[in-house]
């Protein structure tokens, strides 16, 4: 069996689209050679700095943000980054095509399926676990820059650089050997230097399956 490659994920369980890519990339990892990597990134810190720019919903959903984040975090460092995949699959089932809100009561549940303690669900209103979401999400928006979201992947490149980039932005996920081409494609044009964008207007939400 050939070496697995480490494919770093950053996510925000808020966020709809880094929910679809990454049951992209859950379908890649039965296809290709690599093992995804699950870690915190968080729209809320992302957006701390120019919250009077955003219109006043968008501002009440990051505020709502910290929540999740903060648990995801704590579960990491209380229990290995092991737990980090199997919390975020629960909180993004019930988020995003269960449509419901990640309150205490979704956390609880997510807790509860991951096999975590319910305890957790109190670093939600905590800043206990701060310094270390900070961290975190500053590790995978470096690789990037400020100018984009979540979610963010990094993969080694043939030089010992990383690869990152932001995304993509897909719906629905693929699946199958549609999903690996994608992997594939996106890797070759991430990993040539100079490249920076291709992007077109969304005319769909999320579909999710």
């Amino acid at each position: 069996m050939p070496e697995k490659t480490p494919a770093d994920f950053w996510f925000d369980p808020l966020c709809p689209w880094a929910w679809m890519t990454s049951r992209w990339m859950l379908e890649v990892e039965k296809l290709r050679p690599i093992e995804v990597r699950w870690h915190v990134m968080s729209l809320a810190l992302l957006n701390e700095k120019r919250l009077d720019e955003l219109p006043e919903s968008y501002r009440e959903l990051m505020a709502r943000g910290w929540g999740p984040v903060r648990v995801c975090v704590a579960a990491e460092q209380e229990h290995g980054s092991a737990v980090l995949g199997p919390l975020y699959t629960a909180l993004g089932n019930r988020a995003h095509p269960g449509g419901r809100e990640l309150d205490r009561e979704v956390i609880l549940e997510a807790l509860a399926e991951a096999g975590l303690p319910a305890s957790l669900a109190d670093a939600a209103d905590s800043d206990a676990y701060d310094a270390a979401l900070r961290a975190s999400h500053e590790e995978g928006i470096g690789l990037v820059g400020q100018e984009v979201g979540t979610p963010v992947i990094a993969v080694p490149g043939a030089d010992g650089e990383r690869i990152a980039f932001f995304g993509p932005v897909v719906t629905p996920a693929p699946k199958g050997e549609a999903a690996a081409r994608l992997w594939d494609g996106t890797l070759m044009v991430a990993s040539t230097p100079g490249f920076f964008e291709i992007k077109r207007t969304r005319d769909v939400g999320p579909l999710f399956d």
